[in-house]
């Protein structure tokens, strides 16, 4: 039995059906409006996500700070109230 030829049928197929899927014409590139507005939707993007980071960041700092305090008032009230233990 002769291959070539069914293997020659097969390439000849995919290589078809492959091309068949490829649009024939790029997409049309966007108006220029459309472009000016991506970018500044895209620059309001990163000044909000600075913004949030931030933020962050202050939120972060301040909820160490609470918990420091809350361990040196309770270090504070450990120190004042007697031992009860003996």
């Amino acid at each position: 039995m002769n291959l070539k030829p069914i293997l020659a049928a097969v390439v000849v197929a995919f290589s078809a059906s492959a091309l068949a899927q490829t649009p024939a014409t790029p997409p049309a590139a966007p108006a220029s409006g459309a472009v000016s507005a991506d970018r500044e939707a895209v620059k309001a993007d990163r000044e909000k996500t600075k913004a949030d980071k931030k933020q962050t960041k202050a939120d972060r700092k301040k909820l160490r700070a609470d918990k420091r305090a809350a361990r040196a008032a309770k270090a504070e009230a450990a120190k004042a109230a007697p031992s009860t233990t003996q």
